[in-house]
């Protein structure tokens, strides 16, 4: 399990290479697709929310339960 300041460490270093990403091929979009993805995933983390993506495709936001009785 990562800190919080882990993740708040992690989301300062995805933005940095998103910000001094340059789009010039393929490759590079690819990359900047997953950069998204990841900077979009600590930030769930940071913010204790979880998402479910079911077969239709409609995204769904759930809150974290961190203690289930």
């Amino acid at each position: 399990m990562l800190t919080s300041k882990s993740v708040e460490t992690l989301i300062d270093l995805v933005e940095i290479k998103l910000s001094c990403l340059e789009v010039w091929d393929r490759e590079d979009a690819k990359e900047r697709k997953q950069l998204d993805i990841a900077l979009k995933e600590l930030m769930m983390m940071r913010t204790g929310t979880k998402r479910a993506i079911p077969a239709g495709g409609a995204e769904i936001t759930t809150l974290h339960q961190s203690n289930v009785a």
